[in-house]
């Protein structure tokens, strides 16, 4: 996508898009009183109709379906469906099939991580509205589009790494491997070693290029005093210190809040019946884990071109119709609440129910800013490797990958995941052996939402609120920043 040239502002009016370096198409309106935002819409452009494709299809189809709805979600979207489709059947996957559908997920994940930071987020550091900043040259350096030492060097670890998947599920994007009783490609012995040592590649990566510093050591940090502690033995070494000696600088500890509440569907199912990241929603204000209650999911169409039920619905009962000409609408993505409450969801949401310490005191300390964000990204990464690690040692080549999928003529199933970017939940009504209905609700639905009924504002649209903008901006780098930060994926969004 290009630069958004086209952006114009009029009478305290900015429109910023379409953005580059976003997946998808995402405009964003912004009220600007003075220097900074008053208030924002934020607008998925695009329309694609999936939720509507589903219906009427066999239910094993949306298999098939599902993973074109992105081309780097894919796997996080299979995955969804084929949890919902073994609760439409009341299927369990043998330990193999989990720990396998685990690896193919974390590796998508971690590579939409490592992009997120080299490619989507860094580079506008390297832009010359900080030409004036001492650390300017530097990032130029690294952090470049296209050129940028570092940002090379992450493609070319990208590209390697995803070629797990070759040997995982297939293939990648739209990796076919994932069913709901596990996956359909067994890993040999032989196979199990060649990935460990891939994945020792890229641990090998992140210890010398990003972190500097052992993965586990990184991880072991337990408060963000230690993170800058951490940070001063060598403020310029590894490309994470790089960051953080931005934030002060820059303000980031404090820019773009979001609501406080934090949603985790709960990473990397075990056989166990639990999860290696836990599910939960996290609350700021009390500092506690309350329980999952997936019955309080509604989705809110009041300021989506999109029919209006008059109340806001439950996913199994959801609705997607097309409703262009709607008045009040500004948006494609319908306003997802859970118990009627704005949520945020991500990583940061993932390291705050699992309990991660240094994420939990900064973020007790900051709120999910775009300093917390970025942090709980990057120490994802660094978490997940070790259990990937973990689970090639635990495959037991010669037993079951996966079981027959058995499913029933009648049913609902409810498929919870969670994607690089958060929460990603799949629906489906089941009736004469056809899906009746089939409901997806992204992670950047939950981030990116409009407002509901009530006028109160998604994750974002309160995230920018008092962000700055320089004079004479018309695509304002502190809302790039804060846009980035949520890392969105706008085709995930419109479905």
């Amino acid at each position: 996508m290009t630069t958004p040239s086209d952006a114009g502002r009029e009478a305290g009016r900015l429109l910023v898009g379409p953005f580059n370096r976003v997946e998808g198409d995402l405009e964003v309106a912004l009220e600007i009183a003075g220097d900074r935002v008053r208030s924002a819409q934020v607008n998925a452009t695009m329309y694609r109709g999936f939720e509507q494709i589903l219906q009427g299809k066999a239910p094993h189809d949306a298999l098939v379906y599902v993973p074109r709805i992105c081309g780097i979600c894919s796997v996080s979207q299979s995955v969804a469906a084929a949890r919902a489709l073994a609760d439409l059947g009341g299927l369990v996957m043998p330990p193999n099939g989990q720990h396998a559908t685990n690896l193919i997920l974390a590796t998508e994940n971690l590579a939409d991580h490592l992009t997120h930071f080299y490619l989507f987020f860094m580079p506008d550091f390297a832009r010359p509205v900080y030409a004036d900043r001492p650390w300017h040259a530097e990032a130029v350096n690294r952090f470049a589009p296209d050129r940028g030492v570092q940002v090379r060097a992450a493609t070319a670890a990208r590209q390697r790494w995803l070629t797990l998947l070759g040997t995982l599920g297939g293939k990648w994007p739209h990796t076919q491997s994932v069913e709901p009783g596990g996956s359909t490609r067994p890993i040999d012995a032989a196979e199990r070693v060649r990935l460990l040592a891939r994945v020792r590649e890229f641990r090998a990566f992140l210890e010398r290029e990003l972190l500097a510093t052992p993965l586990e050591a990184f991880t072991a940090l337990d408060s963000e005093a230690a993170l800058w502690d951490w940070h001063a033995q060598a403020p310029m070494a590894g490309d994470l210190r790089f960051f953080l000696s931005l934030v002060p600088d820059l303000g980031l500890q404090a820019l773009g809040p979001g609501p406080g509440r934090y949603l985790s569907y709960g990473a990397y199912a075990q056989p166990d019946g639990g999860f290696a990241l836990a599910r939960g929603l996290w609350r700021a204000a009390s500092q506690a884990l309350e329980v999952l209650n997936p019955r309080g999911i509604t989705e809110d169409a009041t300021h989506a071109w999109l029919a209006d039920a008059r109340t806001p619905l439950h996913p199994l009962s959801g609705l997607t119709r097309p409703e262009p000409d709607k008045p009040g609408a500004y948006t494609w993505n319908k306003a997802p609440r859970l118990a009627g409450e704005v949520v945020e969801t991500g990583a940061i949401a993932r390291q705050l129910a699992s309990g991660h310490p240094l994420v939990r005191d900064a973020v007790a300390r900051h709120g999910g800013t775009v300093f917390t964000r970025v942090l709980a990204r990057v120490l994802e990464l660094a978490r997940v490797v070790p259990m990937m690690e973990d689970w090639l040692r635990a495959l037991r080549p010669g037993e079951a990958f996966c079981v027959p999928a058995e499913l029933p003529d009648e049913g609902h199933g409810v498929g919870l995941s969670e994607a690089a970017r958060g929460a990603l939940g799949h629906w489906l009504v089941v009736r004469q052996g056809r899906l009746a209905n089939y409901q997806i609700v992204a992670p950047t639905s939950w981030n990116f939402s409009p407002r509901d009924a009530g006028g109160t504002p998604g994750a974002l649209e309160q995230a920018l609120v008092d962000a700055p903008v320089r004079p004479g901006e018309k695509t304002p780098v502190a809302v790039q920043h804060i846009v980035r930060s949520f890392d969105p994926c706008m085709v995930c969004t419109v479905h």
